[in-house]
């Protein structure tokens, strides 16, 4: 029997089957402006000549599955003859959802599952639990670690003990990558050009330019400078959709400092928009969300914690999610939790160079082989004759 792994994120879906790569495919459906009438689905994206004013239709709003229509029409894409030509009779599925999910979603969940696609078996999980369970494979003489997931939708931190989440240490921090592209977006539009429908190519810039500041306040001096002293400044070339398909960072020298550039091309002047919009990841009250950063998230959750188990989540930290991927995100939150923490406590962040979007992904692969696979998936047997209260007793969300 094939396993086919999924883990379901609310901007990109990660797939594939257990024996096979993984596939990163946007997990939403789009229409242009162009062609106002028909929708594209998932990697449609790329058929779509001109993504400008790309109008985004998510299954998932504030982390939660509420569209269940657009998800069915993704997961139809997902599961057929274009892509994975699922046998749903012949397959597991191992899929995740957020920690604490509602009833509701998972009930409907279940029902999508066993009823409409028929799946042979099925496995519920949360995406920090296949990252753990990826960690714990490849240091098995590690018993804890901390997982910091931070997506699209949140940040979430979690410690896991052999394997098993530890509820009362789980913390989420409403931040994430949708919130970064979004204040990126306002403040472009405020300072030079409207940008607010344009979230596929703001989103491509925060990407390509934007990066975590080790000294914010220097950074912040060195951005107000003119001219050639101004070391953060970068300018933007904007993509046509004609001759520039996607957008670049022009190169230091190419700069032009003062006057217009000759080439015609639209250009976007970023300098402390590149290292301000992470800087709501650590300290998410500087633009008004009265919550904690990932650094203080981490010892709150720490510290409700049994004492002597502590140490042990601090040397063994696992980061994972999209926003990791910002140039110097680690060292600066290794920098902000020492400050934090009074004793110079043993760190050690594991940062998942390769691939932290792909990381619980690799981990639900590793779970498919593992020998107690099979005590842990619903079959569709069961869901028909006992319903929902056999997932509720088994899956663990």
């Amino acid at each position: 029997m094939a396993t086919l792994v999924l883990d379901n994120g609310a901007y990109t879906a990660k797939i594939g089957y257990s024996q096979e790569k993984v596939s990163v495919i946007p997990n939403c459906q789009f229409r242009s402006k162009t062609s106002r009438l028909k929708t594209f689905t998932a990697n449609q994206l790329d058929e779509i000549k001109d993504p400008s004013g790309l109008f985004y239709i998510l299954p998932f709003q504030k982390g939660y599955l509420v569209n269940w229509d657009v998800q069915r029409k993704v997961w139809d894409h997902l599961f057929g003859k274009e892509m994975f030509k699922v046998d749903f009779a012949d397959t597991s599925v191992v899929i995740t959802e957020p920690y604490f999910n509602f009833t509701s979603i998972q009930e409907s969940m279940n029902e999508i599952l066993f009823e409409e696609y028929q799946f042979q078996s099925a496995l519920r999980i949360n995406a920090g639990s296949l990252s753990a369970h990826h960690y714990f494979h490849t240091n098995p003489s590690e018993l804890c670690c901390m997982v910091v997931d931070t997506g699209f939708s949140f940040t979430h931190i979690a410690p896991y003990c052999r394997s098993r989440k530890m509820k009362e240490g789980i913390r989420r921090i409403n931040v994430g990558g949708k919130l970064l592209t979004n204040h990126l977006k306002e403040i472009i539009s405020y300072r030079q050009l409207h940008v607010m429908d344009e979230t596929h190519v703001i989103n491509q810039v925060k990407e390509d330019v934007c990066y975590v500041s080790q000294q914010f306040y220097k950074d912040m001096e060195i951005a107000q400078a003119k001219g050639e002293e101004n070391t953060a400044m970068r300018d933007y070339v904007l993509p046509d959709f004609s001759s520039i398909k996607k957008g670049f960072c022009k190169p230091r020298e190419e700069m032009v400092f003062s006057g217009k550039y000759k080439t015609g091309e639209q250009i976007l002047r970023l300098a402390n928009e590149r290292f301000a919009v992470p800087e709501m990841l650590f300290h998410p009250s500087d633009i008004g969300i009265q919550e904690m950063g990932i650094p203080e998230s981490i010892v709150h959750s720490v510290e409700s914690l049994p004492e002597e188990m502590q140490p042990h989540f601090y040397r063994n930290v696992v980061l994972t999610g999209g926003n990791t991927l910002f140039p110097g995100f680690r060292d600066y939150w290794l920098a902000d939790l020492r400050m934090l923490l009074s004793n110079d406590g043993d760190f050690n962040a594991v940062f998942v160079s390769r691939s932290p979007v792909c990381y619980a992904w690799e981990g639900g692969k590793l779970l498919a082989h593992n020998p107690d696979y099979d005590e842990m998936v619903v079959m569709r047997e069961d869901y028909e004759e006992n319903g929902h209260c056999i997932c509720e007793e088994k899956f663990d969300i």
